[in-house]
């Protein structure tokens, strides 16, 4: 239902795998791995605006009350943005969703990407076993973000111990290259990319999905600033981590 696949072949994954051992950091970048027409039904349904809440991180303490995040100096914030909240969505009878496949279809996809199946395709892909076994709350490693003008993320880093891979997928139709929001990693002086940038720059393309190492060289990254001129667009997307035993 979820996956295209022609994109998870053995083939295919062998070709990820060379990617990942080539690439700095070690990262694949893979388009319309996901079922399109899901995806799009999806993207409408999450412009529902009681289902997001914003949600601050500073650089000493996650999830700061807004107390908290004005007492913070502007230099120690680091992710400013909105969470989508699934009991919100799921608790409100929205009555201009025609159906309950469709109310269904966020939390849907959010499950599906924590399931053996897609589990064990990340797991082919880096040659490690993810699992949710000891996983304290394994739904909070799984969820819908969203941006827009005002909101950021900072450069920061995703290698907790254990924690193997982390994904991303874009869900944002006829994005355009003036629109901001691209994926940028440091990279490393090691495996620079060219003479005169280390970096590495993704933008967020619907249905676009990348995968990478939080602990490999030069993984950790920021999101650049969405364009100012476009005050009303919004860049969302998943963001899923995974775990070793």
């Amino acid at each position: 239902m979820w996956l295209n696949k022609e994109k998870t072949t053995e083939s295919a994954i062998a070709h990820y795998k060379e990617q990942l051992s080539q690439s700095c950091p070690e990262y694949v970048v893979i388009d319309n791995l996901f079922n399109h027409s899901l995806l799009v039904e999806i993207t409408s349904i999450l412009q529902y605006p009681n289902s997001w809440q914003k949600q601050r991180h500073t650089y000493d303490e996650l999830y700061v009350n807004d107390a908290r995040w004005h007492a913070t100096k502007a230099e120690q914030r680091f992710v400013q943005r909105d969470v989508f909240i699934q009991q919100n969505f799921c608790t409100s009878g929205l009555q201009s969703l025609p159906t309950p496949m469709q109310t269904s279809l966020p939390i849907s996809l959010l499950n599906f990407l924590r399931s053996l199946e897609f589990m064990s395709f990340l797991s082919s892909i880096f040659n490690v076993d993810i699992t949710d076994l000891n996983v304290e709350d394994p739904i909070i490693n799984t969820n819908y973000f969203r941006l827009n003008t005002n909101d950021f993320v900072g450069q920061h880093a995703d290698d907790s111990p254990g924690r193997e891979v982390c994904l991303l997928l874009y869900l944002n139709p006829q994005w355009d290259d003036t629109d901001g929001g691209e994926l940028v990693f440091l990279g490393d002086e090691s495996c620079q990319q060219n003479e005169k940038n280390r970096t590495v720059a993704i933008a967020p393309l619907f249905n676009r999905c990348v995968i990478f190492n939080p602990s490999s060289k030069g993984s950790e990254h920021w999101v650049n600033p969405l364009n100012s001129k476009h005050s009303q667009l919004y860049r969302y997307n998943i963001t899923s981590w995974y775990w070793s035993e």
